[in-house]
């Protein structure tokens, strides 16, 4: 092999790294920093591009995507003087990545160390039980807080989540207790109230009986009444109708003989079931009255003989 033929060979294998140096291949999402000369010359963006050899650098590299980076736990005071163990997850992405490459040497351990830093005060400033119950107000606090200190980043954080809160066990054994004792305590009321219920539903159920039963006494004492008031109207009528059948008998001939005739034989009837009482014998005062009763029965047979 000639000397010529080795430059060739070696002129080429440099034409083909210069090559492959001055093309780069943006992939989606993602952004490349050019510096040239050492000073920052362009961003590129998704696609082909040619840099010039020799002078244009590709300095950093950054994923345009949101990016969840885990907090790691930390220990934090309460108000009222309680350790508790808070991690989290906070999501970012990467807005201007100019700024991400000059604004700060490295933007996700700055946030995370920020975010960890804002948890520490939120806490300090609430109880232990107001850590459980406000997690959207700690959450919105470390979002607005980091997400303004990174604006000179070039990053937005888009949110925080708080994982896990973890008090001490003695705290978790007391607040278990508590819980427990809550929840029996809502048990008895609910037993109360189901009873005192029960209580309600029975009374009204009995004062809807009561009236039921005098409702229903009512109207069978007017039915009674309503019965026993038709019986006398019929009675009286029945009455009414007899007297009105004696007296027309009375009216038409011998009735008047026959009225007598029945009389006198009704008082001898009752006045020999008196003469019987204790086998003794009653004897009227007036004995002319028997005598006249007598001779009226007498003479009224007597006429309706000769009739």
């Amino acid at each position: 092999m000639t000397s010529f033929t080795v430059i060739l060979i070696g002129i080429i294998l440099f034409a083909l790294v210069v090559f492959f140096r001055t093309i780069r291949i943006v992939p989606q999402k993602v952004a490349f920093i050019i510096e040239r000369l050492g000073k920052y010359h362009n961003t590129l963006e998704a696609g082909f591009h040619v840099l010039v050899p020799f002078v244009d650098k590709l300095a950093y590299k950054h994923t345009l995507k949101e990016q969840a980076i885990d907090v790691p736990p930390q220990t934090c005071i309460t108000r009222d003087n309680i350790s508790v163990e808070v991690d989290g997850i906070l999501y970012m992405q990467v807005v201007d990545p100019k700024k991400s490459s000059y604004g700060i040497n490295n933007y996700q351990f700055a946030s995370t160390q920020l975010a960890q830093t804002t948890m520490r005060s939120v806490i300090g400033k609430m109880e232990l039980d107001r850590t459980f119950e406000e997690r959207e107000t700690i959450n919105s606090t470390i979002v607005d807080a980091v997400d303004k200190a990174s604006d000179p980043w070039g990053v937005k954080v888009t949110r925080y989540e708080v994982k896990n809160i973890v008090p001490p066990q003695s705290i978790n054994d007391a607040m278990e207790k508590q819980m427990r004792a809550e929840r029996e305590k809502r048990a008895m009321i609910a037993e109360s109230e189901g009873d005192k219920q029960a209580k309600i539903n029975r009374a009204e159920g009995d004062k809807q009986e009561a009236i039921a039963r005098s409702e229903g006494e009512k109207q069978k004492r007017i039915n009674e009444a309503d019965g026993r008031a038709e019986e006398i109207k019929k009675v009286a009528l029945a009455t009414a109708t007899g007297i009105r059948e004696i007296a027309k008998a009375i009216n038409e001939k011998g009735g008047l003989n026959a009225v007598n005739l029945r009389v006198a034989e009704q008082y001898l009837n009752e006045f020999g079931k008196l003469a019987k009482t204790n086998n003794s014998i009653i004897i009227p005062s007036d004995l002319s009255d028997i005598a006249g009763m007598i001779k009226s029965v007498t003479t009224v047979l007597t006429n309706q003989k000769d009739e």
